[in-house]
């Protein structure tokens, strides 16, 4: 699946907020478990830090679900 690009505002942006501001999820509650369980990639590789401060050119996986930061 192609990558969704996200406009970030700021210098970062965490990485349970991403995923609750770009869709994937619909709380942060299921964000903070889906983290925890292991299911999230930054980069790449497994991110179990809810608070993992995202900037751009980063790109976070869930499942079939890409989302790559972009600037504003």
């Amino acid at each position: 699946m192609e990558a969704v690009d996200f406009p970030l505002r700021g210098e970062h942006i965490t990485l349970d907020a991403l995923l609750k501001a770009s869709g994937i999820v619909s709380s942060g509650g299921a964000a903070k478990l889906l983290i925890a369980e292991g299911g999230v990639r930054v980069n790449g590789e497994a991110e179990t830090r809810r608070g993992r401060k995202l900037r751009v050119g980063d790109e976070v996986q869930l499942g079939a679900n890409r989302v790559r930061l972009q600037a504003e």
